[in-house]
Parts: structure tokens; C-alpha cells; sequence
């Protein structure tokens, strides 16, 4: 299972957002320099972002983008869901109409435990953590220069 440019490119985003924010609404002008990301696929992202709650929009000519919520309350199972849909491995998981064999389907299992461990471990993840591991990372960046 692969996640897409969608979830990698919308999790750098939520991050810079997040380390950004205190200074006020966030451009994603200078997300998408920051993050070598098109500013137009951002503006798709973060309509679906939008929609779902995890940030809101700010008019004008200081406007940007601000978490919704505190960086601390927002999960990484949030947002791939937000921007990828389920976590589900394989389709008759979500939905077992689709395949006739799912009676006795043993494999099926496998994916259901599989859809659980991954949920689990992402919704045991917060924005605030990968904040937090950024900080860390760019800390020792500047600590080597």
C-alpha cells in the first residue's frame, strides 16, 4: 500500500502550517516555496482539508490558512483520511459485496487486522508530533552548520 503525492504533500503542508501559524494566517504561497510543492495542488489539498474541519481559510490581505484546531487534537488518521479516503488495503474490506469468495475468504481477515493496525497506529499520532520531530530535525541541522 502506497499513499499518494496527496498525503506525503498535505502532511508537509499541515506541518508547516502548524510550526508557521503563531505569526498569523499562513500563505500557501510560502507553504509551497517552503515545501517545493505547486501552490495549485495545494489549493486542492487544502479544499479538502477545509471541508472536513482541519483548517480554515482567512480573507484578506494578511489571510492564509490556520489549523482548525490545535496541532495536539488533529491525528494523522484524520488527515489521510481527509486527503486519501480509507486506509483499507484491499476493497472487500470496506465493502464485501464485491467479491463473491468473501465467505470463506481467509485472506480477508489478514486485510481487516492489517486496516486495524494501521488506524491504531495513525490515530495514536498527532500533527504535534511530527511538529515536535521537525523541530528536532532542524535543530540539528543548524547545530552542524
Amino acid at each position: 500500500m502506497k499513499f499518494s503525492t496527496k498525503a506525503r504533500y498535505g502532511m508537509r503542508a499541515l506541518i508547516d502550517i502548524a510550526i508557521h501559524q503563531k505569526e498569523g494566517p499562513v500563505r500557501l504561497g510560502d507553504v509551497a516555496q517552503r515545501q517545493e510543492v505547486s501552490e495549485k495542488y495545494l489549493e486542492h489539498l487544502f479544499r479538502q482539508l477545509k471541508s472536513v474541519g482541519l483548517v480554515r481559510s482567512v480573507r484578506g490581505a494578511k489571510g492564509g490558512y490556520c489549523l482548525a484546531r490545535p496541532p495536539e487534537e488533529i491525528t494523522l488518521l484524520e488527515i489521510i483520511n481527509a486527503l486519501e479516503g480509507t486506509v483499507t488495503p484491499v476493497n472487500c474490506v470496506d465493502d464485501e459485496q464485491i467479491c463473491s469468495r468473501t465467505p470463506q475468504c481467509v485472506t480477508r481477515e489478514v486485510w481487516i487486522e492489517l486496516k486495524q493496525i494501521i488506524e491504531e497506529y495513525l490515530s495514536s499520532k498527532t500533527l504535534a508530533d511530527l511538529v515536535k520531530r521537525q523541530r528536532e530535525i532542524f535543530n540539528q541541522l543548524v547545530y552542524y552548520i
